[in-house]
């Protein structure tokens, strides 16, 4: 488990960076934020440099601390803390010695994003982060409960999901267009506008 453990990209983390980049210049995108660990960063400098976009950095979008698990295999992390571990898979949280929850990881990284959505709009945003941040995250920053976030899939390392907002005269709320994709969406019959 890496979690907050500030580790590098590797060779295929590097290329996965590139591939993915290629597909999401496609988006024009106007503004690039990352997590401040290197593996994210450094993804995140792939793409700003293949669409000439700077590269914001935001603390809060950092993966999900895992404390004392950190640096650990699930095996070996299941015979390290064994009570702990079944805690966790049983909803608890807590009981991991310096383990961020979900929730909070996911209403950091929401507050974070709300804040930067604010500074701007109307703009297509990347998101550079980690799969279990970004999945908390997203949850908590499109309002889903708690209880519903485990109906959420993981992230595939960069696969990318997309939020879009949808505008009326009267309200604006954002949705899903895809999740855990390495493909960009396509246009759709349906009624939106």
């Amino acid at each position: 488990m890496q979690g907050t453990s500030d580790i590098p990209l590797d060779d295929t983390g590097r290329q996965q960076a590139r591939d993915a980049a290629e597909q999401l210049a496609s988006l024009n995108p106007t503004r690039i934020i990352t997590s401040d660990l290197s593996r994210a960063h450094e993804t995140a400098q792939v793409l700003g440099a293949r669409i000439d976009v700077d590269v914001e950095t935001e603390p809060r979008f950092r993966e999900i601390h895992f404390g004392a698990r950190e640096g650990l295999t699930w095996p070996e992390a299941w015979a390290t803390f064994p009570d702990g571990m079944q805690a966790w898979a049983d909803g608890d949280e807590t009981q991991i010695p310096d383990s961020e929850t979900h929730l909070a990881a996911g209403e950091r990284f929401a507050a974070g994003l709300h804040e930067r959505l604010a500074e701007r709009t109307d703009e297509v945003v990347v998101v550079v982060a980690h799969g279990g941040v970004l999945r908390a995250g997203a949850c908590a920053f499109l309002g889903f409960q708690l209880d519903q976030w485990h109906l959420f899939g993981g992230l595939n390392n960069c696969a990318w999901s997309i939020l879009e907002q949808t505008k009326n005269n009267d309200w604006a709320r954002w949705r899903i267009t895809k999740w855990n994709a390495d493909n960009l969406p396509t246009p759709t019959q349906s009624d939106d506008d």
